[in-house]
């Protein structure tokens, strides 16, 4: 097994993971939605994992870098610059990327689980994109 085999293992496993993350976002921000909970508990729970996203997603954008895929990382690396410019732009007094005084207000919880979605489907798109060529380098390996 090459480099290339073991970086697309690991790119599976990192999307496979962040994939289950942006499933756990939309299933969170949809129980906010229908009152099963509240939005200090909602808030505080997606709030754990943003920057755990953050970096999974960042770092799976360097190693193809690294890596010398070219394609791949455009494609991958819009989500990640954006997700970055998020964090490093919420409002200093908000206690995260999620504020649950400001959720219900402006529609945010709309903006949220149209967010959520799409990145639930960059992350099933990325997901099979990383499974073809995992399947592609270890079987040119043999």
């Amino acid at each position: 097994m090459g480099p290339d085999g073991a970086l697309f293992i690991f790119s599976l496993l990192d999307e496979g993971a962040l994939l289950c993350l942006a499933v756990y976002f939309v299933i969170t921000l949809s129980d906010l939605e229908c009152d099963y909970l509240n939005a200090r508990s909602c808030c505080d729970k997606l709030n754990y994992w943003v920057v755990i996203e953050l970096v999974a997603h960042n770092v799976l954008a360097v190693l193809l870098l690294l890596c010398g895929h070219w394609i791949l990382f455009l494609m991958y690396c819009p989500l990640g610059a954006w997700l970055t410019y998020k964090f490093l732009t919420k409002p200093s007094g908000d206690i995260g990327m999620f504020d649950p005084t400001e959720i219900h207000n402006q529609k945010h919880l709309k903006i949220y689980m149209r967010e959520s979605l799409i990145r639930l489907g960059f992350h099933l798109i990325f997901f099979f994109i990383y499974l073809y060529w995992m399947i592609y380098s270890l079987v040119k390996g043999i």
